[in-house]
């Protein structure tokens, strides 16, 4: 479930100094925005930010962009970076289909997909950002050994994933339909929807892929 529409959102983002206004104009230029050569990992669709906020507090020497479509969920994000004074966290207010236009090729380390609208109906399948069309683009953009990070809690979708993923080319070399069971839990950091599935008894699926042809 979205937020609702926030009156104003629309505006405040484009006016805001902490979100990258025109982010296809640093194209392969990611490292300069920084000022580093720091990891560079991006969450698509970062929800509130609670995910990425608390990786970039634990880890000061990687640099993490989240990308979120909707004003109203990214106004929370930006509420989380500024309260943290985050200097290792950029945010986009985008669609993921311009992904390709806004990374070149090897520049991001790691892709983290957090509960991702499912689009159940068949004929909406290339909307999932675990089809085909975004494995590709995430083939061109990651760097060579880079991995798709993916948690779920619908299991139709993650075994969809999981398929897409192996025929797509990708190793799959950590795979859970328990997270919180497994040995993948260690480490982990809860998103607010993990959070709230967890607290109703539900299984958190987990996968990493990883392509290894470049």
């Amino acid at each position: 479930m979205r937020l609702r529409y926030v009156k104003g959102s629309k505006e405040l983002i484009a006016a805001h100094e902490a979100i990258v206004h025109d982010p296809k104009e640093l194209k392969g230029r990611w490292h300069e925005f920084f000022g580093n050569s720091n990891p560079i990992r991006l969450e698509i669709g970062m929800g509130k930010g609670k995910f990425l906020s608390t990786l970039a507090m634990q880890n000061p020497d990687v640099n993490y962009i989240g990308i979120e479509k909707y004003e109203a969920v990214i106004l929370r994000a930006l509420e989380k970076k500024e309260s943290l004074e985050l200097k290792n966290l950029a945010l986009i207010c985008d669609y993921a289909s311009e992904l390709g236009e806004i990374f070149a090729e090897g520049e991001i380390d790691m892709i983290y997909l957090n509960f991702s609208d499912p689009w159940p109906k068949d004929r909406h399948a290339k909307r999932r950002l675990t089809s085909d069309t975004f494995l590709e683009v995430y083939k061109v953009i990651l760097k060579k050994g880079g991995k798709v990070q993916f948690k779920t809690d619908n299991t139709a979708l993650f075994d969809y994933s999981v398929e897409r993923a192996l025929a797509c080319g990708y190793d799959v070399p950590a795979l859970t339909r328990d997270l919180h069971a497994s040995e993948f839990a260690e480490g982990n950091v809860c998103t607010e929807y993990e959070e709230k599935f967890v607290a109703e008894g539900k299984k958190i699926c987990f996968m990493q892929a990883q392509y290894p042809c470049k």
